[in-house]
């Protein structure tokens, strides 16, 4: 899924998809979680970050996974900006954020990426 960004620089957000590359990256990344979310990141070999969101069922029904992963598209979307290059990243919804607000899972999202060192 590929994002547009609403900076001037029209630039696009790259997303993990397939099954195979969300498997290389929870075998060989550094790991890290919170109360809200778990993340993973692994060093990409380019000049751009690829993001991957994951939200199992046991969050919720479809309609409860579909809004987190709503949040943290925008969560992420929002501050891709500030984040260093480079990385594949993949984040991992806990059953918590079923209830959570849009602060609250952005709060939890800039919390896993300074504590990896990779908020500018």
């Amino acid at each position: 899924m590929t994002m547009q960004s609403s900076t001037s620089t029209n630039s696009t957000i790259n997303t993990i998809r397939k099954d195979r590359e969300f498997r290389q990256v929870y075998k060989y990344s550094k790991s890290m979680a919170n109360k809200l979310l778990i993340i993973y990141i692994m060093p990409n070999q380019s000049e751009s970050n690829r993001v991957g969101l994951t939200v199992s069922k046991k969050v919720g029904k479809s309609v409860v996974r579909s809004r987190v992963k709503r949040l943290m598209k925008e969560s992420f979307r929002l501050n891709h900006h500030r984040i260093k290059s480079g990385y594949d990243i993949v984040f991992v919804a806990r059953v918590g954020c079923n209830e959570a607000t849009y602060q609250e899972i952005e709060s939890a999202m800039l919390h896993l990426l300074k504590k990896m060192k990779l908020y500018k």
